[in-house]
């Protein structure tokens, strides 16, 4: 009997404990509640600098000066690079050469003005013996005069004119000479780029001794004080936004921790054709992240359908990703697991996260679910 008794308590503590671990065993379930909070949705973005340029090589050339490297600081006005005008020189100085012969031509025509104007050739006397000379100008001009054969007048209104003439083509002489100059000193100054703000290089496309084309890209520069994020967002969830707005612990960053707050900066006016999104900006907080780096903004969703409906919660620990995207386990009818896809909303920070569709209300998911756990795909 005492035996018999030992053994029915051995098998029953055998069995309990084969049920308690069965039991522990067994994922946990958990019932999807509702949440009245607004939902949002969860876009992606790059972060950005506040102001950035490309400068880009505005003449053929050698590059011959580069200011530094990636990262490095530089203040407004600075020269960052800088193409040999060792031909552009010459031909300036070629030109100066040019004005200087131009100048002296209009001195000459002036000076040949004057000298008509007081002087005019036309009463000037033949050369020749004192006599015959005296009798021209008293009997010869006269009497051509008197015959209609010479008009002293007319022969002085030529030379002025002719003098006058080449004044106005030293000064044209000039002027185009001056205009070649200027236009000379633009192609020296576009030979070289300077900082147009204060601020860092960020990547470089060219080394000294390159050859460059107009239009190759040089350099990028930027200012990294302030950083952005840009994001396509949809054309109904940017009813939503409006610039100054602010969004509370909606912005995550792959190289930051935790959440933090952005502002709308800037909505663009025109939508993308392509996409049929339209770009926002928003200002983050000073170091955060990195220019480039990866960004997720939760978006308040404001439309109708979703601002009139309540939204399932579920525990982070639920969510399982197949790639980028993420699923979570749902125990059906039969007690059996299934696989099923879902749109994430906003982390609510308490270890809950809002769902936007694949689940509703009353909907029993597996809160952590194994590894091993193995679900047919939902209907």
């Amino acid at each position: 009997m005492i035996k018999n008794r030992i053994v029915r308590a051995c098998f029953a503590g055998a069995l309990s404990l084969l049920i308690g671990l069965a039991r522990a065993a067994e994922p946990e379930i958990f019932v999807v509640q509702a949440s009245k909070r607004q939902p949002t949705v969860a876009l992606s973005g790059t972060v950005v600098p506040y102001k950035q340029v490309t400068l880009a090589a505005q003449l053929p050339g050698r590059i011959k000066y580069l200011a530094g490297i990636e990262g490095d600081f530089f203040k407004e006005g600075t020269l960052l690079v800088a193409i040999d005008d060792s031909e552009l020189l010459a031909k300036r100085a070629a030109l100066y050469a040019q004005l200087a012969q131009a100048e002296a031509e209009l001195r000459n025509a002036s000076v040949q003005y004057t000298r008509e104007l007081w002087s005019p050739q036309s009463r000037a006397a033949p050369g020749g013996m004192a006599i015959p000379n005296l009798f021209d100008q008293m009997f010869t001009r006269k009497a051509e005069e008197f015959i209609g054969e010479r008009d002293q007048g007319a022969e002085r209104s030529a030379d002025l004119f002719a003098a006058t003439t080449r004044i106005e083509k030293a000064r044209s002489a000039i002027m185009r000479i001056r205009s070649e100059i200027q236009a000379l000193d633009a192609k020296i100054r576009d030979a070289k780029s300077v900082a147009p703000f204060d601020g860092v290089i960020i990547k470089k496309f060219v080394e000294v001794g390159d050859t460059v084309q107009p239009g190759q890209p040089l350099l990028n520069f930027a200012d990294v004080t302030w950083l952005q994020i840009e994001v396509d967002v949809p054309a109904r969830l940017v009813t939503g936004l409006q610039e100054m707005m602010v969004l509370r612990k909606a912005a995550v960053f792959d190289d930051y921790p935790e959440p933090v707050d952005v502002r709308v900066a800037q909505i663009y006016p025109m939508a993308d054709a392509k996409r049929h999104t339209i770009k926002v900006k928003f200002d983050i907080p000073q170091g955060i992240s990195q220019p480039g780096m990866y960004a997720k903004v939760l978006i308040p969703d404001t439309s109708q359908a979703a601002a009139t409906g309540s939204l399932p919660v579920i525990p982070e620990t639920a969510i399982r990703y197949r790639g980028s995207l993420p699923v979570v386990y749902v125990q059906n009818e039969k007690g059996k697991p299934e696989l099923r896809l879902i749109r994430e909303g906003r982390r609510l920070g308490n270890g809950m996260v809002t769902v936007l569709s694949g689940l509703a209300p009353g909907d029993r998911v597996y809160a952590n679910p194994p590894p091993g756990l193995v679900g047919g795909s939902g209907s």
